[in-house]
Order: structure tokens, then sequence, then C-alpha cells
């Protein structure tokens, strides 16, 4: 798979504010859930480069190396505890908006969760996340060698 284009090069300022939300959602998630959850995001959107970074990220902030390979079935892994169930569950109905919603039973298990700041940080973070996925995808940008 070969770059299509440089996005970051081309487009410095939209990378740049893009690069911006990423560094509020690092201060706004605690990792490694923010890695955690960036990872799964990225699994469903298929972006290659995002899903080594992430498992490489959440590996270096703490997570076991199984529970980041059991990102992929979190619903079947004792590995998760509650929270983060509900915060890879909330991320995957946000990345695929089933019937363009998030089902009222997804939503109120974040809520249990989270606090209200917390669930609109969460939601930035899956947005911002769909969105680098989006820009990798299109433009092919694959992992390092």
């Amino acid at each position: 798979m070969s770059l299509r284009l440089d996005y970051k090069k081309i487009a410095p300022e939209g990378a740049k504010a893009l690069f911006g939300i990423g560094a509020y959602m690092m201060q706004a998630v605690p990792r490694p859930l923010l890695d955690l959850v960036w990872l799964r995001v990225s699994q469903i959107n298929g972006c290659a480069y995002c899903v080594d970074l992430h498992s490489r990220e959440a590996a270096a902030h703490g997570a076991p190396e199984r529970k980041i390979h059991h990102v992929a079935i979190w619903w079947e892994s004792p590995l998760f505890d509650a929270r983060e169930q509900a915060a890879l569950a909330y991320a995957e109905t946000v990345t695929r908006l089933p019937g363009q919603k998030v089902a009222d039973d997804v939503y109120a298990a974040a809520a249990r969760h989270f606090t209200d700041r917390e669930l609109v940080d969460l939601t930035i973070a899956i947005a911002v996340m769909n969105a680098w996925n989006r820009m990798a995808i299109s433009f092919r940008q694959g992992p390092p060698a």
C-alpha cells in the first residue's frame, strides 16, 4: 500500500487542528481508557495505521498485552471492567450509528459510568478518532514496516 498523498504537509493547518483536539483528549480522558477506545474505533474502521499506533500506545500507557488483544472481542472478555465495557459499547455505537442513532440502553449504560462532562469528552474522543481513521484510510497512510 502506498501513500496517496501526505495530507499533513498539504493541509498542515487542518492536521494541526485535529492534533489539537487529540491533545485535549489526552488530558480529558484517562489513559489507557482513551487508548482502548481509540483502538476499538480504529479496528471497526479498519485503519491499519491507527490500530498499530494505538496498540503500541496502550501498551506504553500500561495496558496489559492480553487486554490489548481482547479489545476486538471485549464483550466476551473478562478483562474489562463495567466502565470500560460501557465506553467500548458506546464507542462502537457512536462509530457505526446504526439506524442513525445511539440506542437508549447503550447511552444509559455509558451515562451510569461517566459524568456529563466525561461523556461529552468521550464522544469527542470517538469523533476525532473517526476523523483520523478516515484521513489515514482515504490517503492510504499505512503503519510503519
